[in-house]
């Protein structure tokens, strides 16, 4: 076990974990921080993406111990009442069907707008394409993010 001073959400928060914990887990069940979800649990559906600076990064993967001071953000860093502008979007195009993989793509796509806001169909699609919407609302979702860069 080892203390970790995590910067999540704005705020520093310390933790006492194996340095082998995955953020997930570190978030979940530490900091009480559920909005991030388990999917696979091997990095491959997208359900509990976050960001590490500017990154989108799966969180199901990624020891504490390789956090270092970098910033953490989860859903419920991305605004207080819900109004960032790929949150909005998502609610106008009415993405979400189970809802379960939303947050993990809705971190991507703001990942992806922050880094490229005027992304193209093709780019969109591409940096979507690691996150698996087992309910099909891909166009949807791709609609939405067109809306959010509009907004930016």
């Amino acid at each position: 076990m080892a203390i970790f001073t995590l910067n999540v959400n704005g705020k520093k928060q310390q933790v006492n974990v194996d340095p082998a914990t995955p953020m997930l887990w570190v978030l979940r069940e530490h900091l009480n921080l559920v909005g991030t979800k388990y999917g696979c649990g091997v990095a491959q559906c997208g359900a509990c993406t976050i960001h590490l600076g500017d990154s989108a990064i799966r969180s199901c993967q990624l020891p504490v111990s390789a956090v270092g001071d970098k910033a953490v953000t989860t859903i419920e860093g991305l605004s207080e009442n819900g109004d960032h502008p790929v949150q909005k979007a998502w609610i106008e195009h009415d993405v979400a069907q189970c809802g379960y993989c939303q947050t993990g793509q809705i971190m991507t796509a703001v990942a992806l707008l922050k880094a490229n806001p005027n992304a193209t169909d093709t780019q969109i699609e591409a940096a979507m394409s690691g996150n698996i919407c087992r309910c099909g609302t891909y166009v949807r979702i791709k609609e939405a993010v067109r809306a959010a860069a509009s907004h930016q």
